[in-house]
């Protein structure tokens, strides 16, 4: 009830205000604004399959075929910059510096107070301290740098594993081994089906004509293909039987590339990614140099585990099952990526390791945890463990990651936050 409570405190519904949403606040929840056919077609596909029909996700109980809500104002892709910052930016306490890398945090080392950060612009390092930041003030340095950036930034400035932070020469201020350690991810199967006799975006956009509509479609209407989410689609199912509750999401695409970046294909084709909502899996990153630009190595160690891998099989077969229905037989799907030659569970597994590739939902690296926990990185209050006046805000702090897209749940732990801060 209190996640509900914060995830309600900033929600825009589209909808009536009811038990699971809310109108007024700053994060704008919006309708789609144009359906293609096909996937009307798939929803229809996954209904017959057994997955029910669902309107919105976000009732408690999601298993179920829908289409996704969106974060859009008017057409336009919303972000936490445009519907927090943007206000909040006005104000005269709050000064904001873009295009800057953040190197590390000051951290006195008798005291161990946070007590600032460096950073570096234009190529000047610009060291800023917090005045009168010592244990007893209200004052402190709050890092929201993300799964992957937090760890960077805490590694650099001597918080982490001191087998690691010794072999990069960084002195230890705080040795934490469970930073960096903990990634996870919602590995997404992109499985690509080609169709007949029904567009997808693929062939919409293949030609300059095409581009031309779509973009005078959204300049005049704020609609088409430009204002649409490439997920139109979800579904919340089962892999398989003995699941207590959906462990596999779906985000279903009008479209279909060979991988991010490129074009898309120039025949008509859709997109049933299918994603482990639970894995069990665990990776970690960790910095290879003191040098900010450096990248760091990250090793999600994906499929690394029996479960995860069965998960996997399963989800291809369950998309199958759904590609097999009568409502897509007149569109004649066919299986294009992996291919209907990986048959066996080893097959399958290896299609999945093949075809698989990250959602973007990187959590739990410098995750919350009880006192007993060696691994936790922070308290239930999301403080750094043995460094005063300093909180990690982001998804790293997540134990496991969430059953569903991690950017509310996100900006939920932010509200929570906000809330410590200010003493509630």
């Amino acid at each position: 009830d209190n996640a509900l409570r914060r995830y309600k405190s900033f929600e825009d519904y589209h909808g009536a205000a009811n038990q699971w949403h809310s109108k007024g606040g700053e994060w704008t929840v919006s309708q789609q604004r144009l359906r293609w056919p096909i996937m009307d077609v798939f929803r229809e596909a996954a209904v017959q399959a057994g997955i029910p029909a669902s309107d919105d996700f976000n009732q408690g109980d999601n298993f179920g075929v829908g289409y996704f809500d969106v974060s859009q104002r008017k057409g336009w892709r919303l972000n936490t910059a445009k519907a927090f910052l943007r206000d909040a930016a006005k104000r005269p306490n709050l000064t904001v510096i873009t295009e800057a890398v953040v190197n590390k945090l000051l951290i006195d080392t008798v005291s161990k107070n946070c007590i600032g950060v460096q950073y570096i612009k234009d190529g000047n390092t610009i060291d800023v301290y917090c005045s009168n930041l010592n244990t007893d003030s209200q004052g402190e340095v709050i890092l929201s740098a993300g799964a992957i950036g937090s760890v960077q930034v805490l590694e650099r400035s001597g918080i982490g594993s001191a087998t690691h932070l010794n072999k990069l020469g960084i002195p230890v201020i705080a040795d934490l081994p469970g930073v960096g350690e903990n990634l996870q991810d919602h590995l997404q199967l992109r499985m690509i089906y080609k169709v007949n006799g029904i567009q997808t975006l693929n062939t919409k956009s293949s030609s300059l004509l095409g581009k031309l509509l779509i973009g005078m479609e959204y300049v005049f209407k704020r609609s088409g293909p430009m204002s649409m989410a490439p997920s139109q689609l979800g579904a919340f199912a089962y892999s398989s039987p003995e699941h207590d509750s959906p462990n596999v999401e779906y985000h279903v695409q009008p479209l279909s590339l060979e991988k991010f970046g490129e074009d898309l294909h120039t025949f008509d084709a859709i997109t049933a990614s299918v994603c482990n909502l639970r894995p069990t899996s665990r990776g970690s990153i960790h910095i290879s140099s003191v040098d900010p630009e450096a990248p760091p190595v990250i090793a999600p160690n994906y499929l690394s585990t029996d479960e995860d891998r069965k998960v996997a099989a399963d989800s291809l077969r369950l998309t199958r099952q759904i590609m097999e229905r009568p409502a897509l037989k007149p569109y004649t799907p066919e299986e294009y990526k992996p291919g209907m030659q990986y048959q066996t569970e080893e097959e399958l597994i290896k299609a999945a390791g093949d075809i698989g590739t990250t959602i973007f939902h990187p959590v739990g690296t410098c995750k919350m945890g009880r006192d007993d926990d060696p691994t936790a990185v922070l308290d239930s209050q999301l403080r750094v463990r043995g460094v005063n006046n300093l909180r990690v805000v982001d998804a790293s702090a997540m134990p496991t990651i969430t059953s569903g897209n991690t950017a509310a749940p996100t900006m939920m732990i932010a509200q929570r936050a906000a809330e410590l801060l200010c003493g509630e």
